[in-house]
C-alpha cells in the first residue's frame, strides 16, 4: 500500500486524517482511491478537466511526479506520496 500524506489545509476533507493508505499501483489510481473515499477533497485536487490543479504539487518520495511519469508514476508498498498545495501570500 502506498501512503498518501494529506496536508493540513486539506485534512478537513478527510475527517482530519493525516494520511491515507492506497492499494493502487500508480499515483493517479492512488489519488482516485483517496477521492472516492473522501469525495469532498476532489474539487481541491482536480480542475474541471480532471487534471491535478496547477497549484497542487504531488511528490513520490522527494521527486515531483512531473519529473517522473506524472500520474502514471508507479508506486509500491513503501511508497510515500505527498500532496503539497501552494502557499500564497506576500508583503505590502
Amino acid at each position: 500500500m502506498a501512503k498518501i500524506i494529506i496536508p493540513t489545509p486539506l485534512r478537513k476533507f478527510t475527517d482530519n486524517q493525516s494520511s491515507f493508505q492506497a492499494t493502487a499501483n500508480n499515483v493517479g489510481a492512488a489519488l482516485s482511491e483517496l477521492t472516492e473515499t473522501y469525495p469532498g477533497i476532489k474539487g481541491h485536487l482536480y480542475d474541471d478537466q480532471g487534471q491535478v490543479r496547477q497549484f497542487i504539487k504531488v511528490f513520490v518520495g522527494e521527486d515531483d511526479i512531473k519529473s517522473l511519469d506524472n500520474e502514471n508514476t508507479a508506486v509500491e508498498t513503501a511508497t510515500v506520496i505527498s500532496i503539497v498545495p501552494a502557499i500564497a501570500g506576500g508583503c505590502c
